[in-house]
């Protein structure tokens, strides 16, 4: 059985801000931990994450676009070491024009309880740092956004 990783975050930006946020690698370089080489939100399309290499770990993560919906829908392979999972994010429209965030991570083997713990820490803390940087931006484009 396959254990999942959700994170959920409301934003007050709306749904096509964070959409960018999350495709662009201007954007994305800025609250993620990890850069990435050539990412394109399109289906099928092969790329990595990059962070900088710990103990047991390259710092390498391979990927590929499952899917592409914008500015709802994306998923990607999440493939490091031996761990394969999915990675999806769902953006829905608030009433007041803020932005609902829904990820889940999901595919890890149910033994794998260091990696699921990292998981949930290192998404919960990006989407954090994604509020932060959205806010700022929203801030320094004098609220425009």
């Amino acid at each position: 059985m396959s254990e999942t990783v959700t994170v959920d975050a409301e934003f007050t930006s709306p749904i096509e801000r964070v959409w960018a946020a999350l495709t662009d690698p201007t954007s994305y370089s800025r609250w993620m931990f990890f850069q990435a080489d050539h990412f394109k939100p399109v289906v099928g399309h092969r790329f990595q994450f990059r962070s900088e290499p710990g103990p047991g770990w390259d710092g390498i993560v391979d990927a590929e676009v499952l899917r592409a919906d914008p500015p709802h829908h994306l998923s990607y392979t999440w493939v490091s070491g031996v761990l394969h999972t999915t990675v999806s994010w769902t953006l829905t429209t608030r009433e007041d024009g803020g932005t609902s965030l829904h990820l889940e991570q999901t595919g890890f083997p149910a033994d794998a309880r260091r990696e699921i713990g990292g998981a949930h820490y290192g998404w919960t803390k990006m989407a954090e740092q994604l509020r932060d940087w959205l806010a700022s931006e929203h801030e320094g484009a004098g609220g425009s956004r």
